[in-house]
């Protein structure tokens, strides 16, 4: 087996395919970015790359503000849709059916049917060739309350949530692990009995007699009734 060379290029696969919102809730539009993703953990910041050509560009630009919204099996087919179609020729929100809803800290809409909605606010912008990086610090996360369990706890794979893949859209498939479980200790054969002791012939044998006298006892109640 061995290796073919390609010149440089964008094959980092998969990716999010994500709908990106902007604009204001009078004038909303609708960005489908693939070329996003997470650069820092505190402040959490995102960024997201766009093309100076497309619509979105000027409008994110301009107000400082944009919405990631993740995509979901539901969505694949409107996040297609407002990746091939210009804001500056239609209302996507309006052709896709989908709702906005003015943010908790930003003016950008949300997409109310996203089951998670990451408001952000411009930091910078970096001019790196074919497309801008838009440096984003994150301001507010909605998530939609159905996918909560009564922990609180939010289950994201509940949502049938999708990548981009070499020009096509995917599901994900089964879990593999957890984070870490490959330094994980395996747990052994006394770390089981201690977490479920095996109990002794004695302690069964008592157990057994006390089943077999409940058992007699309830016979001798039923016999003296029919009596």
């Amino acid at each position: 087996m061995g290796k073919a060379n390609w010149k440089p290029g964008t094959v980092l696969y998969p990716v999010p395919a994500v709908m990106v919102s902007c604009g204001t809730m009078e004038s909303p539009n609708v960005i489908t970015v693939a070329w996003t993703g997470t650069i820092n953990s505190d402040p959490a910041m995102t960024y997201v790359s766009i093309r100076p050509s497309r619509h979105s560009f000027d409008l994110i630009k301009e107000s400082g503000e944009f919405v990631i919204n993740l995509v979901t099996k539901d969505l694949a087919y409107a996040c297609d849709y407002c990746g091939v179609k210009s804001g500056r020729d239609l209302n996507k929100f309006e052709e896709m059916k989908l709702t906005p809803k003015k943010g908790e800290q930003v003016d950008a809409p949300i997409i109310y049917e996203s089951p998670v909605n990451i408001e952000c606010k411009v930091k910078e912008i970096i001019p790196l060739g074919t497309h801008h990086m838009f440096l984003g610090e994150v301001v507010s996360v909605s998530v939609s309350d159905e996918y909560l369990d009564e922990t609180g706890k939010f289950h994201f794979n509940k949502t049938e949530p999708i990548c981009y893949s070499h020009g096509g859209y995917y599901t994900l498939g089964e879990q593999l692990g957890t984070f870490g479980y490959s330094v994980k200790k395996p747990v052994t054969t006394s770390q089981k009995t201690k977490a479920y002791p095996k109990k002794s012939s004695i302690e069964c044998k008592k157990e057994e007699a006390k089943h077999s006298k409940k058992i007699q006892a309830k016979n001798s109640r039923k016999k003296q009734k029919h009596q």
